[in-house]
């Protein structure tokens, strides 16, 4: 297949590095004109954002899903919508209470000094977001940084040329450049724009590409909130109820099209379970979906070059001796011509297939022989720390040494990649698959300052420990080391 340029399809201005820098100049004054916006200020940007991004709700699932070639319109609304209705809801309802300044202890030699943390806001915020739900994961980190009192430059995927521009559109017919801005182009803007010296940046995206950013940033020493990805597992107990976690799983898997950061990567599981449940799930998804081919249900594969990939991973792994089964019983040329890949399950599956060393991002769920739950926590801690982890079972004790032995950006107990749209829980990656989080509070925190201030009392006793140094200078040391 002819690979498709993503910045061919880009239309109308792109931005330029220098125009890019002159931007963040003009946030950044306005800022410091501006240092602290109160809550009705901020309550107003968010309303605001909020109020405009819901009046397009319609252009905006048909930009997306033109897209992709085609996106199901639900699946917008639920990942897309839904989750931001969610986030603004809890950003306006709690706001107020994450800026208050937050009471710290004082070390009992210290008394009666206080300590205080004073939330500040950082300054100018800058958000690289994926093409794969590119409003969700443009908006979410958005809605944090006016939470936390910041201007915020955007950068959308240049997969997503009609999103992005209405994006624009909508961000400039609503707040200033000096307010929100967003970015359009491809690669070099990408680039250009990562090398800025933001007071914070976040990177929705490959690891590969997370780590070029991280390099970037760190140039100005920015730091940075990556949210990255890699290859979540599923380990599947003897206890685990089928009927209950199957449609669980193949939804998971299948929302938009396995084109998820988190989705479930691959199966640890008994070699004796393999074949009943590779049957159960290949026929939950064809219940879910009875045709994959031109069903509106169902989400196309966002790019030729990605959809060449998945064919390429499938290929690989037949030719090292894996077996394929495929749900439904589609054409196989008119999924190819809307690049749609329905449910594929892989068995006999073996390390040195690419589908079992690259992330997924498609359709395609590898089976692993895994016999007991020390051999496939001892299999997940042999990998990259994954984005997500996910258990399937009953049973208390296996359940709590999973949470406790493995590392994950996360983790759900008999669910699958629902865990990302709860908005007290943080969102984030742990070692590759990402670093820091963001969502409710810890969103807010994650763009803030969190400023320690210390308050010394008139009474203080401290000048005892200034020079010259007397019997009393040591005297107070001495009784200090006694009550430390």
């Amino acid at each position: 297949m002819v690979r498709i340029d993503p910045s061919s399809k880009l239309k109308g201005k792109f931005d330029k590095p220098e125009e890019l820098k002159a931007i963040l100049s003009s946030q950044r004054a306005d800022f410091d004109r501006h240092p602290y916006p109160s809550w009705s200020v901020r309550k107003s940007k968010i309303e605001k954002l909020r109020d405009a991004i819901f009046a397009k709700e319609a252009a905006f699932i048909k930009a997306i899903s033109e897209d992709f070639g085609h996106r199901a319109a639900e699946e917008t609304m639920i990942a897309e919508f839904l989750v931001l209705k969610g986030g603004f809801s809890h950003a306006l309802k709690h706001t107020p209470k994450w800026m208050k300044t937050r009471k710290a202890s004082t070390a009992l030699p210290y008394w009666p000094a206080k300590n205080r943390i004073v939330p500040q806001p950082l300054g100018v915020v800058g958000i690289i977001s994926p093409w794969n739900y590119p409003l969700q994961l443009a908006i979410m980190p958005l809605i944090g940084a006016l939470g936390a009192g910041n201007r915020a430059m955007l950068k959308p995927s240049e997969y997503t040329p009609k999103f992005s521009t209405l994006l624009k559109d909508v961000i400039a017919n609503n707040f200033s450049d000096e307010e929100i801005y967003v970015a359009t182009g491809g690669v070099d803007v990408a680039s250009a724009f990562s090398e800025l010296p933001f007071d914070h940046l976040v990177f929705t995206g490959s690891t590969n590409v997370g780590r070029k950013v991280a390099q970037a940033a760190a140039k100005n020493l920015t730091p940075v909130t990556l949210e990255l990805g890699g290859k979540s597992p599923v380990i599947v107990d003897e206890s685990a109820k089928l009927d209950l976690v199957i449609p669980r799983l193949v939804n998971a898997k299948l929302l938009n099209a396995g084109q998820t950061c988190v989705a479930p990567d691959y199966v640890l599981m008994p070699q004796n379970e393999i074949n009943a449940f590779s049957a159960a799930i290949l026929k939950q998804a064809e219940k879910m979906y009875p045709s994959f081919a031109g069903n509106e249900d169902f989400t196309s594969i966002i790019a030729d070059s990605h959809y060449a990939r998945l064919q390429d991973l499938l290929e690989d792994a037949e030719n090292k001796g894996a077996k394929i089964a495929v749900a439904g019983n589609d054409d196989k040329q008119q999924l190819a011509k809307e690049r749609r890949v329905p449910l594929t399950v892989v068995t006999d599956t073996t390390p040195e297939m690419k589908i079992m060393q690259e992330e997924i991002f498609g359709p395609l769920l590898p089976i692993v022989a895994s016999e007991t739950l020390e051999d496939s926590l001892a299999y997940v801690q042999s990998k990259e720390r994954p984005l997500a982890l996910y258990w399937l079972g009953e049973e208390s004790e296996k359940k709590d040494k999973v949470l406790k032995t493995s590392h994950s950006g996360g983790v759900c107990i008999n669910e699958a990649a629902w865990h990302v749209v709860q908005d007290d829980l943080p969102f984030g990656g742990v070692g590759p698959s990402g670093m820091g989080a963001y969502h409710g509070e810890h969103g807010f925190e994650s763009f803030s300052h969190m400023k320690g201030v210390f308050h010394q009392s008139r009474f203080s006793q401290g000048k005892t420990l200034h020079p010259p140094y007397t019997d009393k200078t040591h005297k107070m040391m001495a009784l200090m080391k006694k009550i430390l």
